[in-house]
């Protein structure tokens, strides 16, 4: 038995926006990870089985261990095709914003988006969303905003226009976002949930491979290097910092998401209860943070990173030097040690 979460009003007028809409997009946020494709691409499938036309527009390129996910080959990317996005956005009537709470979170699609006419639905399970849509189905408690798609296709009582492929990506979300179910997934009906997308026939064993399995030399030279050269343990405050500059990235040829994951590597060590991965981007230093038990990462990212998110999974962005960064780092640890 799956809860009825979601309200029943915001069930009912996304229904409706739906049945009356002739041209959807679905919109995710900046550097999509795979619950932001999941959720994204779970969605299209649905609404592309009850004859709707959606196109999914992502800001920036995805991951490459995400190109295999069904309907991945037909997104929009935003940095590459600005025209066609732009047009596609300017004709919508309904537009999704899925696995972000805030429209800077968009990036250079946030103008677009936000000067849109269309009707805006908001999926997410972020804190605290910006009121810029007209429905906002927010529940932080869910551990996925894929699982959050699925809930919503099965309380308009359509979970027979679930397929195979939609399956496999809210799957693909659902499991990626709880660290293939290793954190935020303590919850009974998630399993349930599990257990309806396998019975659709998904192979959640493939999906694993898919996800995990599929990296490159390069990548796992690379993850080498910053376990022996990169990581610095802080053990009195139960933390790790992980760093990596450009021309770090440049050596190890790195290509789009061969650092996934990389943040949550400290935790596996004794007495290591937060972790923070920073990455050096042309315009920016992106910073990753991770955490086990009550230590807030999300708190540590709002008021360190100016970023966000969950308890034990959160980000943020530092436009410093990347030296600037790690000691805005350092000098924050001691402020936390009463989460310790």
């Amino acid at each position: 038995m799956i809860t009825k979460i979601i309200a029943e009003e915001l069930v009912h007028k996304t229904k409706i926006e739906i049945e009356n809409a002739e041209n959807i997009v679905i919109v995710t946020h900046v550097g999509p990870d795979g619950d932001a494709m999941g959720a994204s691409l779970g969605l299209w499938h649905f609404l592309m089985t009850i004859e709707k036309v959606p196109q999914v527009i992502v800001p920036t390129p995805f991951p490459n261990f995400l190109a295999w996910m069904p309907g991945a080959d037909k997104t929009l990317t935003y940095s590459r095709d600005k025209e066609k996005a732009d047009e596609c956005i300017q004709n919508a009537d309904l537009i999704f914003i899925l696995d972000f709470n805030a429209s800077n979170r968009m990036d250079k699609v946030a103008d677009a988006v936000v000067a849109s006419k269309a009707k805006k639905v908001m999926i997410d399970h972020h804190l605290e969303p910006e009121h810029f849509t007209n429905i906002i189905i927010s529940y932080p408690e869910i551990s996925s905003t894929s699982e959050l798609v699925f809930r919503l296709i099965c309380r308009m009582g359509q979970f027979s226009d679930i397929n195979l492929a939609c399956a496999e990506c809210i799957y693909t979300g659902m499991m990626t976002d709880t660290g293939g179910f290793t954190y935020n997934s303590n919850h009974e009906e998630i399993y349930s949930i599990i257990y309806e997308l396998i019975r659709l026939g998904v192979d959640k064993d493939d999906i694993y491979r898919k996800v995990y399995n599929t990296f490159s030399a390069d990548r796992m030279r690379l993850m080498g290097y910053c376990l022996y050269k990169k990581m610095k343990i802080y053990p009195e405050y139960q933390a790790a910092l992980i760093t990596l500059t450009q021309k770090e990235l440049q050596e190890f040829n790195y290509d789009n998401g061969d650092a996934e994951g990389f943040v949550n590597i400290p935790l596996s060590i004794k007495g290591i209860n937060f972790t923070v991965f920073m990455r050096e981007d042309p315009a920016k230093i992106k910073v990753s943070l991770r955490s086990q038990g009550t230590f807030p990462a999300n708190k540590f990212a709002a008021e360190v990173f100016g970023g966000g998110g969950h308890l034990n999974a959160s980000g943020g962005e530092s436009y410093t030097t990347l030296d600037e960064a790690v000691r805005k780092f350092e000098e924050a640890l001691p402020l936390y040690t009463e989460f310790l």
